[in-house]
């Protein structure tokens, strides 16, 4: 709900070998915030291993919308390693244009251990930033949602408003009690679908 993170992740292939006995769910969202901070740890401790990660902020998003900010990130991330890649996977949908090659990943994160490693790196680096917003709006309990449209993050939306690391073009930003009410809504829907768990063996890239 307040700005995006893309990363990039440069592995290699022993390295892959540590990681291989993952279980991650789509999107990084459910593994254990432990093991997430250990894999970090370990991925940040290792010299071998090339990462940075791009941000863009909420005004951006609300100027440009989230896909555009999306890619602009992607591209400030590698823009920022110092040996920039001879090729780049991407979890998603290609992204045009794009100044290396590249192969789009649908679920990446699910298959490509490079993309799940860049996951997990994005996700610490968000949650860490998302308790240092937390000393400053105490209010919204930041360090309880981390920024996710849950129940409480939407009831506090109601109650305070918007802060301003909040994105005004995100619709439940807008209208909290429209997104808690469809929120109500899914959670009561007997065809609501579970999030979907998948073991490695990923590929090596």
């Amino acid at each position: 709900m307040y700005r995006d993170f893309q990363r990039g992740v440069c592995c290699p292939k022993n390295f892959c070998e540590n990681l291989r006995n993952l279980r991650i769910t789509s999107a990084d969202v459910q593994l254990a915030p432990e093991l997430r901070e250990g894999i970090y740890c370990e991925l940040a401790a290792n010299p071998e291993v090339r990462w940075t990660v791009g941000i863009v902020d909420s005004i951006e998003i609300d100027r440009i919308n989230i896909l555009r900010a999306s890619h602009r990130a992607m591209r400030l991330a590698i823009e920022a390693l110092i040996e920039p890649p001879d090729h780049v996977l991407i979890d998603g949908l290609p992204v045009i244009p794009f100044p290396l090659p590249q192969t789009a990943i649908i679920d990446g994160d699910c298959i490509s251990l490079s993309i799940a490693a860049a996951s997990v790196i994005a996700k610490v680096m968000r949650d860490r930033m998302m308790r240092d917003f937390c000393a400053q709006f105490p209010q919204y309990s930041f360090s309880q949602h981390k920024g996710y449209g849950t129940e409480l993050h939407l009831l506090k939306l109601h109650e305070f408003g918007p802060c301003p690391i909040h994105r005004r073009s995100f619709e439940p930003v807008a209208q909290p009690l429209l997104a808690l009410e469809e929120l109500a809504q899914i959670r009561s829907s007997p065809a609501r679908r579970p999030r979907r768990e998948v073991s490695v063996p990923f590929s090596e890239a």
